[in-house]
C-alpha cells in the first residue's frame, strides 16, 4: 500500500483511540515494577493467564515505518504481494483434449466438459513456502546443508593416527613408546638436550604491551571470522514425530493408475505357416473371477498372410497396428493371468478338424508335406476371400504374471505359458477385500521387477462348448494345480515370443483407451503402443478429471435351438444406431488390429454348427456426447454359410433384438436378457424395448428372453447411480428452466421442483461411494452454487442453504469414509484436500487475470414469476457488501431490485459460518469431524473474495462485515469448546479439531484484522484454562493447547506478527564506552535497574502483550518447565521442541539472514534466558555422572563413579582436585552461591530435552545484540549472574565432543532411539498420548508403499526414519556425523565465549567482581579442560589470556585452586598433536609465569603448579605425549629469551631452570611409557619418581595419590591404602612442624602400628622446608580437612581389601581429630564403620574367608633384563594365585617384549649358575615362598591377620640328594631351606619389594626326618583338639599316621633312623631328639582314638577296631627302637643356628 493512501487513510481513523491505546501501553510498561523473580506479582498477570494482546492493526497504523526499506522494515508488515492469485493451466496428458466438438451439448455434458477443461484456481500465499509447515528442517535438509562445513581439528581423534597431520610431519621423532626405537638406557642420560629442539612457531604480538581494550577488540574481530551462519545447522533435525504443523500441498487431481506392465508381442510362429492368425490379451484375476482391462488386439502375421485378406480389408489405420500394450492393476495380487485368445478365419469344420494340421504337422517335415500344404494353403485362401470378414475361435493359452515378475532373474525362458516353475503362491496369506488399505501384496508388486522376455510354446485348443469366461475361470484355477489336467490335453505348439516389464515412467507414441495421442508423441507416424483401459477389481475411489464416455459391450450366449430353418453357424452384427435407418449407424465402434479405427458395425467370431453359441466377445463404443431417446443399440443375427452353394446367400439375417440406450435420461447399463424377434421391428421401435410384445411380430421361442448380453459404461459424464443422476438432472434443469419435465414416471412442474430437490439433497447420502467419490468435484460444485446462488422457482428464490450444507457434509463424510486408508497424518483426505486447493472456485466469477478470458457472468436462469414467494425466502439478513459481481445481469423487469441484491450477494464464507454456527446437532457433528475442510473451504472463499474484489487495498479492519466475524468468533468458541469436551472421550477427534481450528486461525491471520484473530486466541485459551481448574487429567488438555500454539506459530509471517520493530526495546548504546559502562554497571549496587531491558528478557506483561505469539509460546514453555506441571517429561519435549522447531526455520529463512534482522528475531526470545537460568537445577547434569566421566578420566583414569561410593581411587570431589578439575561435581552450586542442589524438586528434564532446550539458549546468545546482554547482565543481581555462568557450565559439557571413536561406538545403539523410547514409555503410562497419534506415529513407520494416493507427504518422513533407526551406519555417515558434532562443539564453545567475555565487560568495576570473575574463570577453564576443537582453543586460550592479564589478582592473590586448575590445562594442552593449540597454549604458559614473576619477582606459585600438574598429567593419562610437550617447553625458552623487557632480570634464568626440572620428569615419563603394560615396573617408576620428590611435599603427594589410583586400578586394595597412609603421614609431619596440637598425630611415627614403613615419611626436616615459603605445601591437602580426607581414603581402601584390624588403627588417628572438632555426625560414621569392620572380623576369623596374598620370588638373570639383571624381589600376587599363573604372566609378557625363544623359565629353586646361561636369552626363576616367622614372633602374632600383615621374611624349602635328583630315599633325602628378608615389609606402596637378605640353612635326613615326624604329630594334635571336633578329619590324620603305609610311613622313619645308633656323636642330639618325636607321635595317636572312639556310631564299631588293631601293631613294631639309650649325650653344640634378634626390623642387610 502505498505511504500516501495509507496517510490518508490514518487520518480518518479516530485518532483518539490509538493515541489512548499508546498511553495505556506506555502507562503499563513504565510501571511494571523489578523483581528478578519469575512471581506472579512482577509480571502483573499470572502466567496461566493470556494477556490482552495490542491491537495490532492500530499499532501498525500508529507507528511510522522508522528504519528505511530493507530488510528490517520488511519485518514491520506483511509484503504486499502476500496473497496471490495464480491460473495453474491443467495438466492435459493428450496432445488433443479429446472433448466432443459436436454443437449443441446438453447441460450435463457441457458441464463435465466445461469441469474437466478448467485451469485449477489456487489463491497462493507467496511466502508461504518458507514456513515450518510448508519446508520443514527434516534430516535431509539438515544433512543438505551441513555439506560445506569444514572438519573441525580435535586432539582426540588424532590420537590414534600414527601420523597426526600435516603439521607435525616436521617432527623427526614422532613415537616413543616402544622399546625397540629406544635405547634402553635413555631414561638415565636427558635424552634430548632441550636446547636442540625446534620451536614452535611463536605468536607474533605476544610480547608487545597491548592496552586491555585492543586486546580484547583483537580477539573478538578473531573469534567473528569464519563463523556459521547458522547454529542449528549443526543440531539434529527438530523431533518429527512432534511436528504437528506439518503440511504439503496437496497434489493436483490425476488420473488414476495403478502399476503399470508394458506388454510387448514380439512374434508368433506356428509349425506351419498357411492363414493369418489374430492375437487378443487381456488380463484375468482368478480369485476375484473378473477381467480386470480391456482387450488388447494385436496381429503378427506376414505380409504375405495379410495379403489374403485384400479383398474385405480398407487401408488400415495407423493406431490398429499396435503390438505393445501399457497394463495398468492398481490391485497386484498372485492370482492374475495374462490370458492370449488366438482367432483365425472362419473356415468350415468345426474347430477341432481346424486344430488337427497344427497339432499334427511338424516344421522338419515341410518337405514330406508338400502336397498336403499346397492342398491347406489353397483351401485358407479361398475362405480368406469368402469368408475374411468372420473370425472363429481357434486358441489360448496363460502366462502367470506372479511368476514372472518374482522370478524376473532369467532373461529368456522357455514356458510352455506356464513354465515348470510352481507358483510360490499358494502359502501366501490371502487378503480379504477389507485389505484395501495397501496396494496388494508386497510380496506381489508389479512396479519394480527385471525386464523378462517370454517365449510361450504351448496353446490349449478352444472347445466349442467352453468359450464363456466362467470356463476360463476354471481352467485358470486348474492351471495353477500342479496335475493340471490341461498337461495332459495335446497341446498346439507354437511360439509366441512376448516381453513383460514395467512400464516406463513417460512412454513414448503411446494411446489413450480413447486413441489420443499421449505426450509425448514425437512423431504421429511411429508405431503405437496402447493404454488399455482397467477394470480394477475393487472399487478405486479417485476423482475424474478428464472427459472419458466409452461403453463396452458383451454378448454372452444365444440360444437358438427352438429356431427352425438353417440356423448353425451364427453370428451377432453389433451397430449403434442414432435412429432407425440403416445409414444412421454411426461410426463409433473401435476397430480391432490391422483395420481402420472406427467401424459402424462389428461381428462375433462364429462357433460351426452350433446353434447356441457361447461368445467372448468386448466391442468397445465411443458414445456420443449427447445420448437421445432414440440412440439405441441394434444386434442382428446372421447364418453363415460356410459352403459355397449356388444360390445361397454368403449371410442370412436370422433375427433381431435391440437395446434403448436412454431410460428417463438415465444411460441403460447392466446385464439384458434380451428376446429375439424373427422379423425386421418395425418403425419407431427404438423408443420401446424389446420386452414390450409389439402386435404381429414374430419371437424366437415365443417372446422368451434367449440373448443374454452385458453393457458396461466408464464414463466421466454419466455417473450411473440413480441418487446422482436424479440430483444433477434436477439441478440442470432449474439451470436450463426447461418445465415440464419428465423424470422417471412423474413429470415434474414448477411447484413440485422444490421439493424434489429438497429430497434429492437429502438422499445424496445413499449414493454409492464409488461414484460419489469419482463425481465429488462436481457434486461439490453444484452444492456450493446451490448456497451461493439460490435457484429461482416462479419467480420466487428458493433459499436451500440448509439442505446444500447438510447434503455437503454428507457428502464429505462418505469421500472421508472410502477413503480412510489414504489419509494423511491429519486426517485430511487428500482428495478433498486437493478439490479446495485447486478446483473450487466461487460460483459465476472468472477470474480476471492478464492471461484468462475476460470475466463470464453465468446468468441465473429466472422462471415465470409465481403467484406467491415460496416461505423459504430468507430476507433477514440483507447484506450491506456485495459480492464480487454487483451489477450480474439479471433478465430485465424479472425479479425486484430487492431480491437481485440478495441473489446478487451470498458469499459462501458467510454462508457457510451461518449455517455451521445454526446446524442442528446431527449435521454439526458430521461437519465436526472433517471441519477441516470446511474451514479451507472458508478460507479460500475469503481469500477468492479480496482477490477477485481487488479489496487487498481495503484496511484490514474493513475488509470483512462485522457480522460474518460475529459468526466466526461464534463458531470458533463452538469448535474450540468441543475440543475441550471431547479430549476425555474422543482424544483422537479432539486432536484433529485442535489442529483444524489452529490452521484456520493461522490462515485467516493472513486475511483479515490480527488483532481480532489474536482476541479469538485469547479467548479459546481463557475456555482451555477454565476447564484445565477441574480436568481430571491436565496434561492432555495441554498437550493439545500445546499443539495449537505451534502450529498458529508456524505462520510464515511470525515474526512480524510478533511486532518485532516496536519501541518496547531500549535505544542499544552503539558501544559501551567506559562512561555508559559506568553507570550501567553501577547498577550492581546502587542504582535501579532498566525496567526496559528487564521486561525484554522477563515473560513480563509489555512483552507478552507485544510480542502476542511468542509471548504464548514461551509461556506454553514457562509453564511446562514449572516443578509442578503434571505429565512433565512429555510436556518438556513438546514445548521444548516447538522453540526448536522454530528457532530451525528462523535460522534457515532467508529473510533473517542478515544479522541485523536476525538480532531483531532473537529480541522475541530473550525470556528464554531466564526460563532455561531457572530452570537449571531440573536439567539433566551433563557435567556429572557416568556418562561424563571422560573428564575426569582424560587426566585421572580413575573408575569414579559418584560421591559415595568408592569405586575407585578416590572421590571425585578429591579427584578434581588432584586433576585441577574447575569444581568438585558436587559443588557446581558454589558459583551461584546458594543451596541450588536443595531445590532440585519436580521432574528433571531428560538429557535430549535439555540438550535441546540448551541449544535454544545459545542460538538466543548467538544472535542477540550484544549491547542488549550486556545491559541485562548489568541488572542482573549476584545469585542469578552466577546461575547464568552454570548455564554456559553446563552447555559446554552437554555438546561436548565425543570423539569420531565413540560415534562408531554408539553406532550399534542409538543414543536417541532409547530416549525416544523412554519418552514413548512415559507417554503411554501417562495415558498422554492421543490413539491418533499413536495411529499416525505408526502409519509414518509404515512400509514406504503404505498407500500410493499419498506416498509424497510421507516420504521424507519415512525416509528419515528409516535412516535415523538404521542402526550400522556406513562409513561416511559416521564421518559426517562427527564432522558434524565437531563444529556443534566448537560453535557453541565459542557462543559461550562471546557470552563470558560480554559478562566480563559487565563487570570490570562492580564490587563483586572477585566473585563473579572466579566464577567466569572456572568456566573458561572448564572450556579448556573438555574436549575442544584447535579452532576454539586458539580463541578460549587467547580469552584466558586477556583475563589474566586484566585481573591477575585472580590467580595470585588468593589461596585458589584456579592457579593449579589452569596450569594443568596449559600443560596439557602444550602437549598436544596440534600444533596451533601448542603455540598457543605455550604462549599461554609463558605470560603466566611472566605475570607472576612481575607481581612478586619470582613465580615460585607457577613454578609450583606447573611440576605438580605435569607430575599429575604423567602419571595418569596414557595418551600424553611427551615429545610434543618437549617442543613446547622449547618454545616457552625461546619466549624467555626473546623477552627483551625482562632481560635485566632472573626471569629468564628462573625459566630455564623450570624448563629442566620438567624435561626430568619427562624422562622419567618416557620409561613409564615403556612399562605401561608391567604394573611392577610401573609402579616402582612411579615410586622412584615419588621418591625423587622427597623434597617437595606437594610432589611427592601427588605421586603418592597417583600410585594409589593405579593400585585401585589394579585391584590391589591393601597398596592403595597403604599409599593414603603414606600420603597421610607426609601431611602430618608438615602439619607438625607448623602447630602444634595434641589432638593431631604428631608426624608419621604415629603411623607406626598401621604400618612400619611409614617412617620413610619422616625425611622431611626444617633445613629442607620453610614452612612459610611462598608455594610450597600450598595444597589443600595440607590441611587437617586434607588429613581426614586421607585417612578416610585410606580406611576406605583398607575395607575393600578385607585389611579390617588396620582400618580400626587408621581410626585411631582420625578420631581425635574429629572430636577436637566435635565433627558428631564424622564421628558417627566412623564408629559405625568401626563396628561393621569389626563384626566382620568376628564372623571371618579362622581367616580362611579372607585370603590375604600369595608371595613368590622372582629372579631375573640376564642382560636383556637391564636395571633388572640379578635382582630377587618378592611379588606379592592375589590370594589362590597359582604357580602356574604367575609363570605364565611373566613369560608372556616379556616374551611380548623381548620377541619368541627369548625368555626361559628356570623351572627348579636351585641357584641359578650366571656362568651356564645364554646371554641372548632372559631366565625368569619363580619360587612359592611363605611367611616365616620365629618362635617368639609367634607369641604377638596370633590371628590369621597378624600372620599376614607386616611381613618381611619369607622362606622356601628345596628338598636335594647328594647325587642331584630332588628326592631320593629316606636316608639320603636333605632339604635346603632358603629365609629371604625384603627392605619393607608387605603390604608396602607397591607390590613387589626387592630381596635384601639371604640365608640357607641345609639340613641333613635325619633333621628332616625330626620335622616329617613333628609335622605329622602337629595335625594329630589339631584334629584331636579341633572344636567344634571333626570325625571325617580326625579320622583321615589317623589313618594316615596308624594305617599300614607302604612307603616312608612313620614305622619306615624309624627303622632307617633309630634301627641303629649312630657313630658320629655328633648325630647323638638328632637321634635323641627323634626318638622323643615318635614317643610324642604314639602319644598323641592314643589321644585321637580315644577321641574318636568318643565319636563314632555304632556303624563304625569295625572301623575303629581294625584303628586301633593297627596301632597296637605299630606301637609294638616301635617299642624296640624307642628303647634304645644313647652311650652319652654330648655337651650341646652350637650348630650354626639363625638368631633371628638380630634381624632388627629396620635394618636393611644388603647382599
Amino acid at each position: 500500500m502505498a505511504a500516501a493512501e495509507r496517510r490518508a487513510f490514518a487520518h480518518k481513523i479516530n485518532r483518539t483511540v490509538a493515541a489512548e491505546v499508546r498511553k495505556q501501553v506506555s502507562r503499563e510498561r513504565s510501571g511494571s515494577p523489578h523483581s528478578s523473580r519469575r512471581s506472579s506479582s512482577s509480571l502483573g498477570v499470572p502466567l496461566t493467564e493470556v494477556i490482552e494482546p495490542l491491537d495490532f492493526e492500530d499499532v501498525l497504523l500508529s507507528r511510522p515505518p522508522d528504519a528505511e526499506p530493507g530488510p528490517l522494515r520488511d519485518l514491520a508488515e506483511f509484503p504486499a504481494d502476500d496473497l496471490e492469485l495464480l491460473l495453474q493451466p491443467r495438466e492435459c496428458r493428450t496432445t488433443e483434449p479429446g472433448i466432443p466438438e459436436d454443437g449443441k451439448l446438453d447441460a450435463q455434458v457441457r458441464a463435465a466438459v466445461e469441469m474437466y477443461t478448467e485451469d485449477w484456481l489456487i489463491a497462493h500465499r507467496r511466502y508461504q513456502h518458507l514456513s515450518a509447515a510448508y519446508s520443514p528442517i527434516t534430516a535431509e535438509t539438515q544433512r543438505e546443508r551441513q555439506k560445506g562445513f569444514t572438519r573441525q581439528v580435535f586432539e582426540q581423534d588424532t590420537s590414534g593416527d600414527e601420523r597426526s597431520g600435516p603439521e607435525d610431519s616436521d617432527d623427526p621423532r614422532h613415537s616413543s613408546g616402544s622399546p625397540e626405537d629406544t635405547p634402553r638406557s635413555s631414561g638415565a642420560s636427558s635424552i634430548f638436550d632441550l636446547r636442540n629442539l625446534a620451536a614452535d612457531s611463536l605468536l607474533p604480538s605476544l610480547l608487545e604491551r597491548t592496552a586491555p581494550e585492543d586486546v580484547d577488540r583483537r580477539n573478538e574481530a578473531a573469534r567473528r571470522q569464519h563463523r556459521p551462519r547458522a547454529l542449528l545447522a549443526l543440531y539434529p533435525a527438530p523431533d518429527e514425530d512432534e511436528a504437528v504443523e506439518r503440511c504439503s500441498r496437496p497434489e493436483p487431481p490425476r488420473e488414476h493408475f495403478g502399476q503399470r506392465i508394458l506388454v510387448k508381442c514380439l512374434s508368433l510362429k506356428f509349425e506351419i505357416e498357411i492363414e493369418p492368425i489374430f492375437g487378443i490379451l487381456a488380463l484375468y484375476d482368478v480369485r476375484e473371477k473378473k477381467k480386470i482391462s480391456e482387450n488388447f488386439y494385436f496381429d503378427l502375421n506376414s505380409d504375405s498372410m495379410k495379403g489374403l485378406l485384400r479383398a474385405h480389408g480398407t487401408h488400415p489405420a495407423i493406431s490398429t497396428l499396435a503390438r505393445s500394450a501399457i497394463f495398468s492393476v492398481t490391485y497386484p495380487s498372485p492370482d492374475i493371468f495374462l490370458v492370449i485368445k488366438l482367432e483365425k478365419v472362419l473356415q468350415q469344420g468345426d474347430i477341432s478338424e481346424c486344430c488337427e494340421p497344427y497339432m499334427v504337422m511338424k516344421e522338419v517335415d515341410t518337405a514330406k508335406n508338400k502336397e498336403k500344404l499346397e492342398k491347406l494353403r489353397l483351401a485358407a485362401e479361398q475362405f480368406c476371400t469368402r469368408l475374411g470378414r468372420y473370425r472363429m475361435p481357434f486358441a489360448w493359452t496363460a502366462v502367470h504374471l506372479a511368476n514372472i515378475v518374482s522370478s524376473a532373474g532369467h532373461p529368456d525362458r522357455d514356458s510352455d505359458s506356464e513354465g515348470e516353475r510352481r507358483p510360490a503362491w499358494t502359502d501366501r496369506r490371502r487378503r480379504g477385500p477389507q485389505d484395501r488399505t495397501s496396494s496388494g501384496d508386497d510380496t506381489c508388486s508389479f512396479s519394480g521387477f527385471r525386464p523378462a522376455t517370454l517365449t510361450v510354446t504351448n496353446f490349449f485348443k478352444q472347445e466349442a462348448e467352453r468359450l464363456s469366461d466362467e470356463d476360463l475361470f476354471k481352467f485358470l484355477a486348474d492351471m495353477r494345480r500342479p496335475s493340471s489336467l490341461l498337461r495332459r490335453l495335446r497341446p498346439v505348439t507354437a511360439q509366441l515370443k512376448i516381453d513383460i516389464s514395467p512400464a516406463p515412467e513417460n512412454p513414448h507414441f503411446c494411446l489413450s483407451p480413447e486413441l489420443l495421442h499421449v505426450k509425448p508423441y514425437p512423431d504421429p507416424r511411429g508405431r503405437p503402443t496402447k493404454e488399455i483401459l482397467e477394470f480394477p477389481a475393487r472399487e478405486v475411489y479417485a476423482p475424474h478429471t478428464s472427459y472419458r464416455n466409452l461403453l463396452y459391450v458383451y454378448p454372452h450366449c444365444l440360444n437358438f435351438s427352438s429356431r427352425q430353418g438353417s440356423v448353425r453357424n451364427l453370428t451377432v452384427r453389433v451397430q449403434y444406431m442414432a435412429g432407425e435407418d440403416p445409414s444412421q449407424a454411426l461410426p463409433v465402434i473401435f476397430g480391432k488390429s490391422s483395420c481402420s479405427e472406427f467401424t459402424r458395425e462389428a461381428f462375433t467370431p462364429v462357433v460351426y454348427h452350433n446353434k447356441s453359441p457361447e461368445f467372448y466377445e468386448e466391442f468397445k463404443l465411443r458414445l456420443p456426447a449427447c445420448v437421445t431417446e432414440n440412440h439405441h443399440l441394434l444386434f442382428t443375427f446372421y447364418h453363415v454359410s460356410c459352403q459355397p452353394r449356388p444360390g445361397t446367400a454368403l449371410e442370412t439375417p436370422v433375427g433381431f433384438t435391440w437395446i434403448p440406450l436412454l431410460q428417463h435420461g438415465r444411460l441403460r447399463t447392466g446385464p439384458f436378457c434380451l428376446p429375439v424377434s424373427v422379423d425386421q421391428p418395425p418403425p419407431s421401435y427404438s423408443v420401446l424395448t424389446p420386452d414390450v410384445a409389439l402386435p404381429g411380430m414374430r419371437w424366437v421361442d415365443g417372446h422368451k428372453g434367449v440373448f443374454s448380453v452385458e453393457l458396461t459404461a466408464v464414463s466421466s459424464v454419466h455417473p450411473q447411480d440413480p441418487h446422482l443422476d436424479k440430483f444433477f438432472t434436477l439441478v440442470h434443469v432449474l439451470e436450463e428452466g426447461a418445465f415440464p419435465f419428465r423424470l422417471k414416471d412423474t413429470v415434474l412442474s414448477e411447484n413440485t421442483v422444490e421439493q424434489e430437490l429438497r429430497a434429492s439433497l437429502a438422499a445424496l447420502r445413499l449414493a454409492s461411494p464409488e461414484p460419489l467419490v469419482a463425481f465429488s468435484h462436481h457434486v461439490l460444485d453444484k452444492l456450493v452454487r446451490l448456497v451461493v446462488r439460490p435457484p429461482i422457482i416462479g419467480g420466487q428464490i428458493v433459499n436451500l442453504g440448509r439442505g446444500a450444507f447438510e447434503a455437503m457434509a454428507h457428502v464429505v463424510s462418505l469421500v472421508h469414509r472410502s477413503l480412510e486408508a489414504a489419509q494423511d497424518a491429519r486426517g485430511h483426505c487428500p482428495l478433498l484436500a486437493a478439490y479446495v486447493h485447486y478446483a473450487f472456485r466461487l460460483p459465476g466469477t472468472e477470474p480476471s487475470l492478464p492471461s484468462g478470458a475476460p470475466p463470464v457472468a453465468v446468468q441465473p436462469a429466472t422462471l415465470a414469476r409465481g403467484p406467491g414467494r415460496p416461505a423459504s425466502l430468507y430476507l433477514a439478513r440483507s447484506k450491506s457488501i456485495s459480492s464480487s459481481n454487483p451489477d450480474l445481469a439479471v433478465a430485465p423487469g424479472s425479479v425486484d431490485d430487492e431480491v437481485s441484491r440478495i441473489l446478487a450477494s451470498k458469499l459462501l464464507h458467510e454462508e457457510l459460518a451461518l449455517q455451521w454456527v445454526v446446524s442442528g446437532s446431527a449435521v454439526r457433528e458430521a461437519v465436526l469431524q472433517h471441519a477441516w475442510f470446511f474451514f479451507q473451504l472458508m478460507v479460500k472463499s475469503m481469500a477468492l473474495h479480496l482477490l477477485l474484489g481487488q479489496r487487498l487495498d481495503t484496511p484490514r479492519k474493513l475488509r470483512f462485515p462485522g457480522r460474518f466475524l460475529d459468526d466466526i468468533t461464534a463458531l470458533v468458541g463452538s469448535v474450540g469448546l468441543e475440543v475441550i469436551t471431547r479430549v476425555y472421550k474422543d482424544a483422537e477427534l479432539a486432536e484433529r479439531l485442535n489442529a483444524s481450528l489452529a490452521f484456520f486461525l493461522s490462515d485467516l491471520l493472513s486475511l483479515v484484522d490480527r488483532g481480532f484473530i489474536f482476541s479469538l486466541v485469547r479467548a479459546h485459551y481463557k475456555q482451555v484454562s477454565a476447564r484445565l481448574q477441574s480436568a481430571p487429567n491436565p496434561a492432555l488438555l495441554l498437550t493439545l493447547r500445546m499443539d495449537f500454539t505451534r502450529i498458529l506459530c508456524s505462520h510464515e509471517h511470525y515474526v512480524t506478527l510478533n511486532l518485532p520493530c516496536c519501541p518496547l526495546s531500549p535505544p542499544a548504546s552503539p558501544s559501551p564506552s567506559v562512561s555508559s559502562t559506568t553507570s550501567q554497571s553501577s547498577t550492581f549496587s546502587s542504582q535501579a535497574p532498566d525496567p526496559k531491558v528487564t521486561s525484554m528478557f522477563e515473560l513480563s506483561g509489555p512483552f507478552r502483550q507485544q510480542h502476542f505469539l511468542a509471548g504464548l509460546l514461551l509461556t506454553e514453555l514457562a509453564l511446562a518447565l514449572e516443578p509442578e506441571a503434571e505429565g512433565a517429561s512429555l510436556l518438556h519435549k513438546k514445548a521444548i521442541s516447538a522453540v526448536h522447531s522454530l528457532l530451525c526455520g528462523h535460522d534457515a529463512d532467508p529473510r533473517y539472514a542478515e544479522a541485523s534482522v536476525k538480532a531483531r528475531v532473537a529480541e522475541l526470545y530473550l525470556p528464554l534466558l531466564s526460563l532455561a537460568r531457572d530452570t537449571l537445577p531440573r536439567l539433566h547434569d551433563f557435567a556429572e555422572g557416568p556418562g561424563q566421566r571422560s573428564r575426569l578420566a582424560s587426566m585421572l583414569d580413575s573408575d569414579t563413579e559418584g560421591e559415595g561410593d568408592i569405586g575407585g581411587t578416590i572421590n571425585p570431589s578429591v579427584a578434581m582436585a588432584i586433576a585441577g578439575g574447575p569444581l568438585a561435581p558436587g559443588s557446581r552450586a558454589s558459583i551461584s552461591q546458594g543451596p541450588v542442589a536443595a531445590s532440585r524438586s519436580g521432574c528433571p528434564l531428560s538429557a535430549e530435552s535439555s540438550r535441546t532446550l540448551l541449544v535454544c539458549v545459545l542460538w538466543v546468545l548467538k544472535n542477540s545484540e550484544p549491547a542488549l546482554l550486556q545491559r541485562w547482565a548489568a541488572d542482573l543481581a549476584l545469585p542469578q549472574l552466577g546461575r547464568l555462568l552454570d548455564l554456559l557450565y553446563l552447555c559446554l559439557a552437554a555438546f561436548e565432543y565425543k570423539g569420531k571413536k565413540a560415534f562408531e561406538r554408539i553406532n550399534s545403539l542409538t543414543f536417541k532411539k532409547s530416549l525416544d523410547m523412554k519418552a514413548r514409555l512415559e507417554e503411554a503410562i501417562l495415558g498422554t498420548i492421543g490413539a491418533r497419534q499413536e495411529m499416525v506415529r505408526r502409519s509414518r513407520e509404515r512400509s514406504p508403499f503404505g498407500n500410493q494416493e499419498n506416498v509424497r507427504w510421507r516420504k521424507s518422513v519415512t525416509h528419515w526414519r528409516q535412516t535415523s533407526d538404521r542402526v550400522d551406519k556406513t562409513k561416511d555417515e559416521m564421518e559426517h556425523e562427527a564432522l558434524v558434532d565437531g563444529n556443534l562443539a566448537t560453535e557453541t564453545s565459542l557462543v559461550v565465549l562471546d557470552t563470558l567475555e560480554i559478562i566480563v565487560q559487565t563487570v570490570m568495576l562492580s564490587e563483586a567482581r572477585e566473585s563473579i570473575l572466579g566464577a567466569v574463570l572456572k568456566v573458561v577453564l572448564y572450556s579448556l579442560g573438555s574436549a575442544q576443537s584447535a579452532l576454539f582453543l586458539q580463541h578460549g586460550l587467547a580469552t584466558q589470556r586477556a583475563l589474566v592479564s586484566k585481573f591477575p589478582e585472580l590467580l595470585f592473590e588468593e589461596d585458589t585452586e584456579l592457579c593449579a586448575d589452569l596450569c594443568l590445562r596449559l600443560l596439557r594442552h602444550c602437549g598436544s598433536r596440534i600444533s596451533t593449540i601448542r603455540t598457543h597454549a605455550s604462549a599461554s604458559l609463558y605470560l603466566l609465569m611472566r605475570q607472576n614473576f612481575e607481581i612478586g619477582n619470582n613465580f615460585a606459585r607457577v613454578k609450583m603448579q606447573v611440576t605438580m600438574s605435569l607430575s599429575s598429567l604423567v602419571g595418569t593419562t596414557q595418551s600424553f605425549s611427551e615429545e610434543h610437550l618437549r617442543r613446547s617447553l622449547k618454545t616457552i625458552l625461546t619466549y624467555a629469551e626473546e623477552d627483551v623487557g625482562l632481560r635485566d632480570s632472573t626471569f629468564a634464568e628462573q625459566v630455564q631452570d623450570l624448563m629442566f626440572n620438567l624435561h626430568m620428569i619427562l624422562t622419567d615419563t618416557v620409561k613409564m611409557k615403556e612399562h605401561q603394560e608391567d604394573p611392577e615396573m610401573l609402579i616402582d617408576l612411579m615410586y622412584r619418581i615419588a621418591r625423587g620428590y622427597q623434597g617437595s611435599p606437594d610432589l611427592r603427594l601427588t605421586w603418592l595419590q597417583n600410585m594409589a589410583g593405579k593400585h585401585a586400578e589394579l585391584g590391589n586394595h591393601a597398596e592403595a591404602a597403604q599409599c593414603m597412609v603414606h600420603a597421610a603421614a607426609l601431611v602430618a609431619e608438615y602439619l607438625a612442624l607448623l602447630e602444634d596440637s595434641r589432638y593431631l598425630p604428631v608426624g608419621c611415627v604415629s603411623f607406626q602400628n598401621i604400618s612400619s614403613n611409614v617412617l620413610e615419611e619422616s625425611a622431611i626436616s626444617d633445613d629442607i622446608l620453610s614452612p612459610d615459603e611462598e608455594g610450597f605445601c600450598s595444597g589443600k591437602h595440607f590441611t587437617e580437612l586434607g588429613l581426614v580426607g586421607l585417612l578416610e581414603q585410606a580406611a576406605a581402601y583398607f575395607t575393600m581389601g578385607g585389611l579390617y584390624e588396620a582400618v580400626n588403627e587408621v581410626y585411631k588417628t582420625l578420631i581425635p581429630i574429629l572430636e577436637a572438632h566435635r565433627d558428631y555426625k564424622k564421628l558417627a560414621a566412623v564408629h559405625g564403620k568401626l563396628q561393621e569392620a569389626f563384626t566382620k572380623i568376628m564372623h571371618q576369623s579362622s581367616g580362611w574367608e579372607r585370603v590375604f596374598g600369595t608371595y613368590f620370588r622372582v629372579g631375573f638373570y640376564g642382560a636383556r633384563f637391564g636395571d633388572l639383571d640379578e635382582q630377587e624381589f618378592v611379588y606379592k600376587e592375589p590370594s589362590i594365585t597359582k604357580l602356574a599363573e604367575i609363570s605364565h604372566r611373566l613369560e608372556e609378557f616379556y616374551t611380548e617384549r623381548f620377541g619368541e625363544d627369548v625368555v626361559e623359565i628356570v623351572k627348579d629353586s636351585n641357584p641359578v649358575d650366571k656362568t651356564k646361561l645364554d646371554p641372548q636369552k632372559a631366565y625368569i626363576q619363580i619360587t612359592y615362598v611363605e611367611p616365616h616367622f620365629d618362635t617368639y614372633e609367634l607369641k604377638d602374632r596370633v590371628t590369621y591377620f597378624d600372620r599376614n600383615y607386616g611381613l618381611r621374611t619369607f622362606l622356601f624349602c628345596t628338598p636335594f640328594t647328594p647325587d642331584g635328583r630332588a628326592h631320593g630315599e629316606l636316608p639320603e633325602q636333605h632339604k635346603r631351606k632358603t629365609l629371604l628378608s625384603t627392605d619393607h615389609a608387605f603390604p608396602y606402596i607397591k607390590t613387589r619389594i626387592r630381596v635384601c637378605h639371604r640365608e640357607e640353612t641345609v639340613l641333613t635326613p635325619v633333621e628332616v626326618a625330626i620335622e616329617d615326624m613333628q609335622k605329622k604329630t602337629r595335625e594329630l594334635a589339631f584334629a584331636t583338639e579341633q572344636d567344634p571336633p571333626d570325625a571325617k578329619m580326625l579320622q583321615m590324620v589317623l589313618q594316615g599316621s596308624v594305617g599300614p603305609t607302604v612307603n616312608q610311613g612313620p614305622l619306615e622313619v624309624a627303622q632307617v633312623f633309630l634301627a641303629e645308633i649312630p657313630e658320629d656323636p655328633k648325630l647323638f642330639r638328632h637321634h635323641n631328639k627323634l626318638r622323643l618325636c615318635f614317643k610324642d607321635f604314639c602319644k598323641k595317636c592314643e589321644d585321637a582314638l580315644r577321641k574318636n572312639k568318643a565319636l563314632i556310631g555304632p556303624d563304625q564299631k569295625e572301623y575303629h577296631r581294625e584303628l586301633e588293631r593297627n596301632y597296637s601293631r605299630l606301637r609294638e613294631a616301635l617299642q624296640p627302637l624307642l628303647t634304645q639309650r644313647l652311650p652319652q649325650l654330648l655337651a650341646p653344640t652350637t650348630a650354626g643356628l639363625r638368631n633371628s634378634l638380630n634381624r632388627a626390623s629396620f635394618r636393611k642387610a644388603d647382599l
